[in-house]
């Protein structure tokens, strides 16, 4: 199995920008499935797109892990939540190329644009599935141009395999998207 390309940290300002909110506005995509208080994964975090609009929408009780395989990813992220005033409900952790190294019940988890760089979709997929407590949701989303429609169809086989039972998602452009939810 050839190893999938990683997008490299200095790539992150070009993805995380202003202007990409007219594409993916993070509080549209992500704010049916928060509610005040929850703990929430963002896997694939990058340097906070979503995790600091998630922490906002979470409130003052709420906690975004935010978790990532690249130290200068979670560096830029701390900062910008830190200016942002929600550096104390974001939490950066450093995983490993094939292991989140990480098991803490979240009550969502949102993996944006990042489980087609992971070797090991498998066990990314088991390892999500152990976080997320019973009848919570995994939203996946994946970028059209890197991964095809029957890429994306084999994930969700995967992850229905491990109890991830699909439903609604939002359409999310340029994407393919899928609400998995972890059955009882």
């Amino acid at each position: 199995m050839s190893r999938p390309h990683v997008c490299p940290w200095w790539g992150g300002y070009f993805i995380d920008n202003p202007l990409r909110r007219l594409l993916h506005n993070p509080q549209r995509i992500v704010a049916p499935y928060l509610r005040d208080g929850m703990t929430v994964m963002d896997f694939g975090c990058g340097m906070g797109f979503f995790s600091i609009a998630m922490a906002r929408l979470l409130g003052p009780g709420g906690m975004v892990i935010a978790v990532d395989v690249q130290p200068q990813m979670l560096a830029v992220l701390r900062r910008r939540a830190e200016k942002a005033g929600v550096g104390q409900q974001i939490r950066t952790h450093l995983c490993q190329p094939n292991s989140l190294e990480i098991n803490e019940p979240v009550d969502f988890v949102l993996a944006f644009y990042a489980a087609h760089e992971v070797p090991d979709l498998p066990r990314l997929l088991r390892e999500l599935y152990q976080c997320l407590r019973p009848q919570c949701s995994m939203l996946l989303v994946e970028p059209i141009i890197h991964v095809t429609a029957q890429r994306f169809r084999q994930m969700l086989a995967t992850a229905e395999q491990l109890g991830l039972l699909p439903g609604s998602a939002p359409r999310v452009r340029l994407s393919h998207s899928a609400l998995l939810t972890k059955a009882t």
